[in-house]
């Protein structure tokens, strides 16, 4: 890869949700890990409200390693998860075709395939990250993970349903599976998020 700064483009896919949601993302090499799950985060519409990993295979040995928040807890019998804000991404993603699995909230177990499409060269005046494309919203927090958000998407769209105006309350009110616009993405600064994060040390899972 060319020392000169570059753009890496991502498609990140949802697994086990049908019709598939995914997102099409573009960062800069200089990026780390942190800054790329903060990426995902608000291209997928995630509230960053529980802890992450990803799964990656490590440069030259190929052995694969996690890294993320530091908190092993779940992982006694595995390596230690790196933390993800010493790591850049460059060395992972150096070959169009290398991915990763994006794992978020332990609980439901949300995973992401996350694809290197492109390398590219950053056009003028352009602000990075952004979000390019995508397909269908998010499924709520806590929901209940891929079977979860299924049962979800039955009660609310039938209001004969015992759970359809509990659910309803709960999400406030409509929602719409299909709605997503990549124009909408807001990026916050990892920085900003990370300070936000830990600054409170506050525990997380």
């Amino acid at each position: 890869m060319s020392t000169r700064p570059q753009i890496l483009q991502f498609r990140v896919t949802l697994n086990e949700v049908e019709p598939v949601i995914w997102r099409e993302i573009q960062v800069p090499t200089a990026y780390d890990f942190w800054a790329l799950h903060v990426a995902i985060q608000d291209a997928m519409g995630w509230e960053d409200a529980h802890l992450h990993v990803f799964h990656v295979a490590k440069p030259k040995t190929r052995r694969f390693e996690r890294i993320g928040i530091p908190d092993d807890a779940g992982f006694a019998n595995g390596p230690p998860t790196l933390p993800g804000w010493e790591v850049p991404i460059a060395p992972y993603f150096a070959k169009v075709g290398a991915s990763a699995v994006y794992e978020y909230d332990f609980g439901d177990d949300w995973r992401h395939v996350v694809t290197l499409q492109e390398i590219l060269a950053p056009e003028p005046r352009r602000k990075y990250p952004r979000c390019v494309a995508g397909a269908r919203a998010c499924p709520p927090e806590d929901c209940g993970g891929a079977h979860g958000y299924e049962g979800f998407l039955l009660a609310i769209r039938d209001p004969d349903h015992e759970e359809h105006e509990h659910l309803r309350e709960w999400i406030g009110g409509d929602f719409d599976p299909e709605a997503f616009k990549p124009g909408s993405v807001r990026f916050d600064d990892p920085q900003k998020r990370w300070k936000s994060a830990f600054g409170r040390r506050g525990q997380r899972g």
